[in-house]
């Protein structure tokens, strides 16, 4: 039979502005995981890319939209929308490689320095 909440403790609920992650199909809270550490092939791919400066992802991408267009303007269409679908790919690396600088692959990585 499902819970009610009466109307005090949605009141409570909402002015406290917590919530609480739900099983889908029952009304049980969901028990959270422990943190599961990376492994060594993330890690040693982390520690290569972290020294690759972000902008250089930015600037990439930004060679793709140019050559996308160079080729467009060329006659060479797929050509251009091969090479013009390799930006948003760059910018997210570029995202990645950012988190992992600033935030370490997971959260015992921060703790090891």
């Amino acid at each position: 039979m499902a819970e009610t909440l009466t109307q005090a403790d949605k009141t409570s609920k909402q002015a406290s502005g917590r919530r609480e992650p739900w099983n889908e199909g029952s009304m049980q809270p969901q028990q959270s995981q422990p943190p599961v550490a990376e492994g060594t092939v993330a890690r040693t791919i982390e520690q290569q890319t972290v020294q690759i400066p972000s902008d250089w992802f930015l600037w990439a991408a930004g060679a793709s939209i140019v050559g996308s267009l160079v080729l467009h303007c060329s006659d060479r269409k797929e050509d251009g929308v091969f090479v013009g679908q390799w930006a948003p790919t760059l910018l997210i690396l570029g995202l990645y490689n950012k988190m992992v600088k600033l935030h370490g692959s997971d959260g015992n990585h921060l703790n090891q320095r």
